[in-house]
């Protein structure tokens, strides 16, 4: 059962790119977060999807919350965010998985007056895809987890969720490490990078039209061949590869795609 919180604001309508500014400067975020700006680009990216602070907002996968304390202040008075975090409910759900959802919790209820009171949700697809009342949300997110999905089998159903989740009208924005054109669907799994091909015809047979491409998260000294895939590139430097290198590099190349619901599903 969902229940959704409507509040008035609190104060004056500040602009989406104010109240970005000031939320992604925040002590509340510890600096190795901070750091991550340059390869992330949180400002411009969320600015691309259309984010605005009266939105319903979910966003997919959130682990320990690089985007969340970003999100949360930001629709703390005037939206309603939503994370469709793992599945608990899932007795097969690793412990480690179970302890960052508990960790995240408590931290966002440790502090109201910065991070609203937001709604957590299970999603695991197949099995968990309730991730918010059908037909509620204006945005859903999700920032590298394309792969994850695909290596389960559960990729289209990922996808039907979010369809299933957004408004007529509504949009889906998808950050995914970026593989060449042409990568087997076998070596994209293996190596953590998508296609885009694959990742525009995932949202598509879920019903979505592509609403625009951005190259905010491009890193063209990527190769997107590295020995342990992605996870070679930091933050994760798997292996600790010839770490000047790596870090020469920076994080991966990205796909950053905007997609629509449209107002009335085609025949």
């Amino acid at each position: 059962m969902f229940v959704l919180f409507f509040t008035m604001p609190l104060s004056a309508a500040i602009p989406v790119e104010n109240l970005l500014d000031e939320t992604i400067a925040g002590k509340h975020r510890p600096a190795q977060n901070r750091a991550r700006d340059v390869y992330r680009n949180p400002r411009a990216t969320l600015l691309f999807f259309g984010l605005l602070p009266e939105m319903t907002v979910v966003e997919i996968s959130p682990a320990s919350g690089w985007y969340s304390e970003i999100l949360a202040p930001v629709l703390r008075e005037r939206g309603r965010y939503i994370l469709a975090h793992s599945a608990i409910e899932d007795p097969d759900l690793p412990r480690w998985q179970r302890e960052v959802r508990e960790k995240l919790e408590q931290r966002f209820a440790a502090q109201p007056a910065l991070f609203g009171k937001p709604l957590f949700t299970s999603f695991g697809p197949p099995a968990f895809t309730a991730i918010a009342p059908p037909g509620s949300a204006d945005l859903v997110l999700t920032f590298r987890n394309v792969h994850n999905w695909s290596k389960a089998k559960a990729d289209g159903a990922a996808f039907a969720a979010f369809y299933a989740a957004l408004k007529p009208g509504g949009i889906l924005g998808v950050v995914e490490h970026r593989a060449r054109p042409g990568t087997s669907l076998e070596r994209m799994v293996d190596s953590g990078y998508m296609t885009e091909a694959y990742v525009i015809a995932l949202a598509e047979k879920a019903g979505f039209e592509l609403a625009g491409k951005s190259e905010i998260n491009a890193n063209p000294l990527d190769s997107t061949d590295h020995p342990n895939g992605v996870w070679t590139l930091p933050p994760m430097m798997r292996g600790r590869l010839d770490p000047e290198k790596y870090l020469a590099i920076g994080e991966s190349d990205r796909m950053t795609i905007k997609f629509r619901k449209p107002e009335k599903r085609a025949p």
